[in-house]
């Protein structure tokens, strides 16, 4: 499994660049993704902290009970994702 998350964050984005070469507005649909992705990412973060700041909690694990949401994941996942892919398409304009 561990082998598999490795080469899908290296296949995946190359994949996203072959996509948007062959349709150019597909580049539009990663960068929606990408924003809604930041909002639900940095919103789910800022939940988890205020509440764990309201509850007067100090402990370092509580804050680690946001791995366990589906969304943060996901959302953090595609974000990782995009920024390999943009970096792709950054490479290639250089070389």
């Amino acid at each position: 499994m561990k082998f598999m998350l490795m080469i899908s964050s290296i296949i995946l984005p190359i994949i996203m660049v072959i996509l948007q070469r062959k349709w150019n507005k597909i580049q539009v649909l990663f960068h929606v993704l990408a924003i809604i992705s930041a909002l639900i990412f940095g919103n789910i973060a800022a939940i988890a902290i205020y509440t764990i700041i309201q509850d007067g909690t100090v402990f370092m694990t509580n804050i680690h009970g946001l791995f366990l949401n589906p969304f943060f994941l996901m959302t953090g996942a595609y974000l990782g994702l995009f920024t390999v892919y943009r970096m792709i398409l950054k490479l290639a304009q250089i070389v």
